[in-house]
């Protein structure tokens, strides 16, 4: 009589099985979660994304570890759609302006369509615990991945625009330094229009999005081509508080 051990193969196929149960299950958490953060706020206990998602505390645990790292695994899916967007979007571009105005569109879109999960995947001081953060980038790993794949689109969008234009080497030195504080302008102002009350002063998210691609792509050398003769700026001391003031 056979004894009623179980095959290697038996074995190997049971440990699949329970592992893309355990991969589907983690994924309709990530999704329960992010609805919860959605409705409920960035700052959402476990306890209150656990209730939402119909679920307990302990098997958010179970799953994250923590906080930060469910923050991680959110964060890593929103930024994987957002890059699928992105290079969609850079692919149908027909210039580089367009591609750069694509990628400010999808993550100004990615930001106000959801400001509650968008704080939650950016903001790791709000956590219970600290998020894994890549060395030097003071971002959490999934954020600093992000913003480095966008960094390498834009470097490729603007280097191509000079290649166009009959650039040199020459002309380029330096331009490495560009699509990193491109990307920190298009930040800081989208989080400040984000944060901005809503009023006939806030742009609309179209123009936005076009505002931040010409400073990009010209600086403010389109809006100030030059005052109108009657309107002269005071010279820069003038406008300065003077040292009885201070």
């Amino acid at each position: 009589m056979n004894n009623a051990t179980s095959s290697p193969a038996a074995g190997d196929g049971r440990s699949a099985r329970w592992d893309r149960h355990r991969a589907d299950r983690r994924q309709e958490l990530i999704r329960a979660a992010r609805q919860a953060v959605h409705l409920l706020g960035p700052a959402a206990s476990m306890e209150e994304i656990a209730a939402a998602a119909g679920t307990s505390k302990p098997v958010f645990y179970r799953y994250f570890g923590d906080k930060a790292g469910l923050q991680r695994a959110v964060g890593e899916v929103v930024i994987g759609k957002m890059q699928e967007r992105l290079q969609e979007a850079a692919a149908a571009a027909g210039t580089p302006h367009e591609g750069l105005r694509a990628m400010v569109a999808a993550y100004l879109q990615m930001a106000e369509t959801s400001p509650n999960v968008y704080a939650f995947v950016t903001r790791p001081g709000a956590l219970d615990a600290p998020a894994a953060v890549s060395p030097g980038s003071g971002e959490p790993d999934a954020l600093s991945h992000f913003f480095a794949a966008i960094t390498r689109m834009m470097e490729t969008a603007i280097q191509y625009q000079l290649q166009a234009a009959g650039g040199t080497a020459a002309d380029g030195r330096g331009l490495q330094y560009w699509p990193t504080a491109a990307i920190g302008m298009v930040r800081a102002a989208g989080e400040l229009w984000l944060g901005s009350a809503e009023g006939p002063g806030k742009p609309s998210r179209e123009d936005m999005t076009d505002q931040l691609t010409a400073w990009l792509l010209t600086g403010l050398a389109g809006q100030f081509a030059g005052p109108p003769a009657a309107v002269r700026p005071q010279p820069l001391a003038a406008a300065l508080p003077s040292k009885e003031s201070r």
